[in-house]
Formats: C-alpha cells, structure tokens, sequence
C-alpha cells in the first residue's frame, strides 16, 4: 500500500498545480475581455518602436490596462535581452 499512496500524493500536488494554473489562465482571459478594443494596436505600435533599437519578440511585450478608482493605469511591461 505504501507504493500505491506515493502515488496518491503524487496526484494531490499536480491537481493543486493545473488549479493554479488554471486561475491564471481565467484570470488573464478575463483581463483581455474587459480590456479595450484600442489595446492589440496600441502593443504593436510600441512594440515597433521598441523593435528599432533593441531585438524583441511578440511574447516580450505585455500591455494592460487596469481601472483603480475612478482612473485607468496603463501598464507597459517589455522583456530586454542582456
């Protein structure tokens, strides 16, 4: 029975591991649903002017708009190489 329950563990930790991966992926689909139509073009102009200078790719880049009281925070958030 002792091989039976190192697998039961087993089983425990990688459940609570796809729950938390699972809160996240909600989280940032509900993130993109309430975010504004403008957003898709508005990371890709940044991420041309970003691209001039400096050699990044598409998964670099992160824009989010978040609303804080009353007042909407935008937050850029770019991924450089060394």
């Amino acid at each position: 029975m002792g091989l039976f329950g190192y697998f039961k563990e087993d089983t425990k930790a990688s459940a609570s591991v796809a729950k938390e991966r699972l809160q996240i992926l909600v989280k940032h689909e509900r993130n993109q649903r309430n975010a504004p139509d403008y957003l898709p073009a508005l990371q890709r102009e940044v991420m041309a002017v970003v691209a001039k200078y400096v050699s990044i790719g598409d998964e670099d880049i992160m824009v989010q708009v978040e609303n804080q009281d009353q007042m909407s925070v935008l937050e850029v958030n770019i991924t450089l190489p060394n």
